[in-house]
């Protein structure tokens, strides 16, 4: 149309008619022949490429974005230019013709690199304007032709970007063979998951512009001809990437929904790209996931945006010692109480004593594994401290527990000794030769004095057995001095004090116990163990929190939920100064109910992130109802002073601020490793290469996180086929192993689907099934199961459809 123009205004200049050219056709019998020609079986041959290629399962790009997707797009949107560096325009166009590629297929391959690098996905879909001019006869036709192709990427960080380039380079020219399928159809036929909060297919989109002949301006006797610069304000997709080839450079225009993204992540995702493409030229055979990012300024000020200097804490006394401590200060106070039932310092120091005295004599000391399976009372207590002040490591195998994990963890753990009671041998696993004390029979009087410590910080205080991906558990070694550390890195956080009431609300099996237990006991507090019933129950719950004057609650998000709305419901007032959620992800929405009803101050509720492996918590973040304007935030907040964190790439690379990356901790907190397991503890524990101290190391949590724009750590979830359930670490792998010992299942799926209680379909004897989880499945995991999926819930690829 401009060459047209140009044509019909020399020739109005100049007094005579242009005289263009008649037109061999017009848009009419395009459209006429374009329809036979399709339903001549073109439309099927083009469709069923489309098919192979984006194949049943249409993922949607993930992007980690500073808000969450609105229920329907507004089309708010907003623009960032950037214009690359002449000299790396010229060595990106060097670098395409040495590779025999269009630049075009350079830069579509860079931004798929960039959006893998930020989305940790594989299936990188694009989508991209074609202009469809195939032919000679429509070159100069005046008229809609523009298709939009999905072109996809299947990106792994090991490949090399040459091996990206050339993957995009057959992608665009089998696209280009298979042009005239109108994308609309194949919406249709692909039948994608229909949502008004994004496009389908995808939600991205790369359109470049080749450089423009020679310029017109010389045929208009001096009048210049440019194009007008048009800031739109809105966005069709997520995100949309122009690029236009010009003579000093190549221009870039980044159009973004507003919905979802703030200015700032759009200039660092600008920045990134920039780099990355600096990267590329200068090393293209170089693994995707290593090519940088960050120059080595900016990892730099990154690492310490990150980890401010560690403050190591002072370690002087083992758990024990510290309550006996606390004992000798406020020996009439009261330690623990159960059912009414109530011990004081005195008195649990005293007990517990006896029975250090009697495991000493049967052979326990430093590191000596001694198992505990207990029913909630003041005995579990005291059993835990005893064999703590023996110098052993407490083993705790929760009753409840099925009989074939207890077990596997009762032979794992090389217990020869367990503390029990009477009532629960009948029903334990109890191999022969184990030795076994019956904590109701008490030890004959003598011996309440202290034992002499034989015990360092570093002694082993606990093993917490974990889910396993392979179906059998990982008992993870603790020492004292963790436990220790912990509570004094948290203490200019907190208050604790003797002025304090705690309850023991989960199993002790549950690391989330070790904090319930010795916070309230190293500070001189109160421990309200809490009855299995009642904690069943958040109306008798709310009820026991009143009465005891509970001040420390700590809950998983799931836990806390119902009793959220018996306390906002409730007319009694509570005494509660903090609520410390951890064990899980926390939605923070969620909470909204409860700050319209008691504000933000009073108590204060905060988030605090964490793993067995690393000693409980890691992380400290005080909630507000600013929170809720974060609609989809899990923020976990900042790490306890004598911990660092990173997120790293699969290459151990830092990923740049508002990327998602795999979270990695180092520090004082990390547990020694896992017991009888050197391969898996060598794969988890890993060599710090950002601490030049020999022996320091990084625990792989297998978490998904990213730091967002305002500097707090987010959740996003988990990089494997790992959930939280009520707190409970389960490896659906672990119970998919459990499903396949049975002789009547051929294959196993297991899911974890919101909002699902428990149904079955396929042949499956349910009575059989429900008889055989009880046991090989954890009774304190689930409600009523998992459910069966027929093979017609799997693709014709085998994949499997999730809900």
């Amino acid at each position: 149309m401009i060459e047209e123009l140009v044509q019909l205004y020399a020739g109005f200049n100049l007094g005579h008619d242009a005289g263009l050219p008649a037109l061999p056709i017009q848009y009419a019998d395009y459209a006429l022949w374009q329809r036979q020609w399709m339903e001549a079986g073109e439309q099927e041959r083009q469709l069923a490429y489309w098919q192979e290629k984006l194949g049943g399962e249409q993922p949607v790009l993930e992007l980690p974005m500073d808000r969450s997707r609105t229920i329907e797009q507004s089309f708010a949107g907003a623009s960032h230019n950037l214009i690359l560096d002449p000299a790396l325009s010229n060595a990106l166009k060097a670098f395409a013709r040495q590779e025999n590629v269009t630049l075009f297929v350079v830069l579509l391959a860079s931004f798929q690199a960039l959006l893998h690098r930020y989305s940790g996905q594989a299936d990188i879909r694009v989508g991209v304007p074609n202009a469809n001019r195939g032919r000679v006869e429509i070159e100069r036709l005046i008229g809609f032709f523009v298709n939009t192709q999905v072109l996809k990427a299947d990106i792994d960080g090991q490949m090399s970007f040459v091996d990206l380039l050339r993957q995009v380079k057959q992608t665009a020219q089998e696209a280009q063979a298979h042009q005239d399928l109108p994308f609309e159809q194949l919406v249709e036929a692909l039948e994608p998951g229909r949502s008004l909060s994004h496009s389908p297919l995808f939600q991205v989109m790369f359109n470049h512009q080749a450089e423009r002949r020679a310029s017109v301006e010389t045929r208009l006797n001096g009048l210049s001809i440019k194009p007008l610069e048009w800031q739109s304000q809105t966005a069709q997709f997520d995100l949309t990437l122009n690029t236009t080839e010009q003579a000093h450079g190549i221009e870039a225009v980044l159009k973004y929904a507003t919905d979802l993204f703030d200015a700032a992540t759009i200039e660092r995702l600008a920045q990134h790209w920039n780099a990355l493409l600096q990267a590329i030229v200068a090393a293209p055979t170089q693994r995707i996931g290593q090519l940088p990012m960050l120059d080595a300024g900016q990892q730099q000020q990154l690492l310490a945006q990150w980890n401010p200097e560690r403050v190591e804490q002072p370690l002087e006394q083992c758990i024990h010692q510290a309550i006996e401590a606390q004992a000798e200060r406020y020996p009439d106070a009261i330690a623990v109480t159960y059912d009414g039932k109530r011990l004081t310092y005195a008195e649990l120091n005293c007990r517990a004593n006896q029975w250090a005295h009697v495991l000493i004599a049967r052979g326990v000391g430093p590191d000596v594994r001694v198992g505990v399976a207990v029913e909630r009372s003041l005995d579990m207590i005291v059993a835990i401290l005893a064999v703590l002040k023996a110098g052993g490591a407490y083993v705790p195998l929760d009753p409840g527990y099925p009989d074939d994990r207890l077990s596997y963890m009762i032979a794992d753990s090389g217990i020869e000794l367990l503390l029990t009671q009477g009532h629960l041998l009948a029903q334990l696993p109890v191999p022969s030769g184990l030795a076994c004390l019956d904590l109701h029979q008490a030890p004959e009087p003598g011996n309440e004095t202290n034992p002499l410590c034989l015990t360092t910080p570093d002694s082993l205080a606990y093993v917490i057995y974990t889910s396993g991906s392979t179906g059998k558990p990982k008992g993870a070694l603790l020492p004292h001095g963790n436990v220790m550390r912990l509570f004094s890195a948290t203490e200019h956080w907190f208050d604790f004090g003797p002025q304090d009431s705690w309850t023991l609300f989960h199993s002790y099996a549950f690391d989330f116990s070790v904090w319930e237990i010795f916070g309230a006991l190293l500070y001189g507090g109160k421990l309200v163990v809490v009855p299995h019933d009642i904690s069943r129950s958040p109306e008798d719950f709310y009820t026991l929190l009143c009465d005891e004057n509970v001040t420390v609650l700590n809950q998983t998000p799931s836990a806390f939920k119902p009793l959220m709305q018996v306390a906002s419901e409730s007319t009694r007032n509570n005494s509660l100064r903090y609520v410390v959620f951890g064990g899980e992800a926390l939605e923070v929405q969620s909470l909204r109910p409860w700050f319209e009803r008691f504000g933000d101050r009073a108590p204060t509720l905060i988030n605090m992130y964490g793993i067995t492996e690393t000693t409980v918590h890691v992380t400290y973040r005080p909630l507000s109802m600013a929170d809720l304007e974060q609609s989809h935030s899990s923020p976990i907040g900042e790490p306890i002073v004598d911990l660092s964190w990173y997120l790293l790439d699969g290459s151990l690379n830092l990923v740049p601020q508002g990327c998602i990356g795999e979270l990695y901790i180092a520090g004082a907190g990390l547990a020694r490793g896992y017991l009888n397991q050197a391969g898996m503890t060598a794969t988890r524990f890993v060599p710090d290469p950002f601490n030049p101290q020999a022996g320091e190391r990084l625990y792989r949590t297998g978490d998904l996180a990213r730091l967002r724009g305002d500097g707090v750590i987010e959740y996003i979830g988990r990089i494997d086929h790992q959930v939280k359930i009520r707190g409970f670490r389960i490896e659906l792998g672990e119970i998919e192993a459990q499903l396949l010992k049975h002789a009547d299942v051929r294959e196993a799926v297991v899911l974890a689907v919101d909002g699902i209680s428990g149904h079955a379909t396929g042949d499956v004897d349910c009575r059989e099934r429900r008889t055989g989880r009880r046991r090989a499945g954890r009774t304190a995991r689930f409600d009523q199961g998992a459910f069966a999926r027929n093979p017609a819930g799997l693709h014709g690829s085998g994949q499997l459809g999730v809900p």
